[in-house]
């Protein structure tokens, strides 16, 4: 039997791709991209212990955060220093110029999330919100 419209994980899948290519290019126009963005926010906001920690709190695997790390150091916008109580802790700190691009970044994302709900009203996106969380939860079933 064929469907009727346009599968729904068709629609998702879709609309993830065009917000998700639109996103990256207002984090690119800002100096940034979608890791570092999830880094640097991390980083400013949550302050994890160890590297270890970030890696979990950015969802990323530990190799290829040691390879953006690797860059963002690089380019100054990060620190990793030891932890003085255990040698094998690696602690990672924004730098002040990271600040900075994490705050050019934080304004990219506000305004990218202005102009992408823009004629969305809050109960629209409250049930949207409702709605993905719901399609998400089935695939858990």
């Amino acid at each position: 039997m064929r469907p009727k419209g346009t599968p729904i994980g068709l629609q998702v899948t879709q609309a993830g791709k065009a917000v998700n290519r639109a996103f990256n290019d207002a984090l690119a126009e800002a100096g940034g991209t979608v890791p570092v963005w999830l880094i640097l926010n991390t980083l400013v906001w949550k302050s994890p212990e160890s590297q270890l920690d970030l890696a979990r709190a950015v969802g990323i695997e530990g190799p290829t955060l040691t390879r953006h790390l690797d860059g963002l150091e690089e380019d100054g916008l990060v620190e990793r220093r030891r932890a003085a109580d255990d040698r094998r802790t690696v602690r990672v700190e924004p730098t002040e110029a990271g600040r900075r691009l994490h705050a050019e970044l934080l304004r990219a994302v506000i305004e990218f999330n202005r102009t992408l709900t823009a004629d969305l009203g809050e109960r629209e996106l409250a049930q949207l919100g409702s709605l993905l969380r719901r399609l998400l939860g089935n695939l858990d079933s």
